[in-house]
């Protein structure tokens, strides 16, 4: 009885040393803006914590989620850019390939229920499958992502940290994506400054501001500066992809040339600009609105005829886009490249 009894002793001895092993993931609270809406990201279906962001973090910067190894997540969307890209109009891919589409700029995605320009992800879990297997951007297949993770040194142990073992799915690589990605969150301008009272316009960023609440507020609402719906805005069609927009997605002829809203945070810093990214300048931006809009049948209807700014209404609404600025987000070390 003695031995037997040694024994069971040694083996619960074990388990509990094990167990003791074992470390729970870190809880981590998403700290929503004071007077903003509830986000739309369920946070029950993954949970956000310390080891799952950073995990996250480790992934958008790895170019192992492409097939050449040279392209990541952040190659198109740059921390002190807003997260996108403004070194050329379209998105650049592995081998070389060109996107037809520029890089949306990444912020605030909890409060998203569509990604892409034509609303092709419904839920940002899934938002990542989009360039990982397309062909002209990080032309892999998820499966095969996979096990290039499961064959390194590193990865098990970070899933094992995020997740509680050290099993690595499709599914937890993109719920880690999402885990860094809702922390993204940009909300220290000096526009939120004003509006909490630390801080006031000049007078020509309040003439600016007066103008956008009367002609730009109806697609870019306060505070996220974006209905996250779809619009036409005017733009004459593109002559080499002929991009209908959502239309591609729906098949609805009521869907023609509508792109999704961007937010306009960090505006200053997300040229160029449109989802073919056409403009470079905001300069260029305000003109088209007042001076080059294309009237369609699917055109907005706040933009028929054009928005009627003089030159100098230009100059105080660009005034109040550079208050959407958030230098603090941009240039966040907790955003950067992982380099520990």
């Amino acid at each position: 009885m003695r031995v037997r009894g040694g024994i069971v002793g040694a083996g619960l001895a074990a388990f509990v040393l094990v167990a003791a092993t074992i470390r729970t993931p870190t809880p981590v609270t998403l700290k929503v803006p004071a007077g903003w809406p509830a986000i739309t990201y369920d946070l029950e279906e993954n949970p956000l914590t310390a080891e799952g962001i950073a995990l996250g973090r480790r992934l958008f910067y790895d170019p192992i989620l492409s097939s050449d190894s040279i392209v990541s997540c952040s190659s198109c969307h740059l921390s002190y850019t807003a997260f996108t890209h403004v070194d050329h109009a379209v998105s650049h891919g592995v081998n070389d390939r060109i996107g037809t589409r520029n890089s949306m700029a990444l912020s605030n995605l909890a409060w998203s229920k569509t990604f892409m320009w034509d609303g092709a992800m419904n839920h940002l879990d899934m938002q990542a499958l989009a360039p990982i297997n397309h062909p002209d951007e990080m032309g892999e297949e998820t499966a095969h992502v996979v096990a290039k993770l499961q064959r390194t040194t590193m990865y098990p142990k970070l899933f094992e940290a995020a997740f509680g073992d050290g099993r690595i799915t499709g599914e937890r690589l993109l719920k880690a994506l999402s885990q860094f990605e809702m922390t993204l969150i940009s909300a220290n301008t000096k526009y939120d400054r004003v509006m909490a009272g630390s801080e006031a316009f000049t007078d020509q960023e309040s003439v600016g501001y007066e103008l956008f609440r009367t002609h730009c507020s109806s697609c870019h609402s306060e505070p996220l500066f974006t209905t996250g719906e779809f619009a036409n805005n005017g733009l004459s069609l593109d002559t080499v992809h002929q991009d209908m927009g959502r239309m591609k997605i729906s098949g609805d002829l009521k869907d023609e040339r509508l792109f999704k809203i961007p937010s306009l945070r960090n505006v200053e810093f997300s040229f160029p600009y449109m989802h073919d990214g056409r403009f470079k300048t905001l300069r260029n931006v305000l003109d088209h609105y007042a001076e080059g809009i294309e009237t369609s049948p699917t055109l907005s209807p706040a933009l028929r005829g054009g928005i009627p700014l003089t030159k100098n209404e230009r100059t105080d609404l660009y005034a109040f886009l550079l208050t959407l600025t958030d230098k603090e987000f941009c240039f966040d070390p907790q955003h950067a490249y992982p380099r520990e």
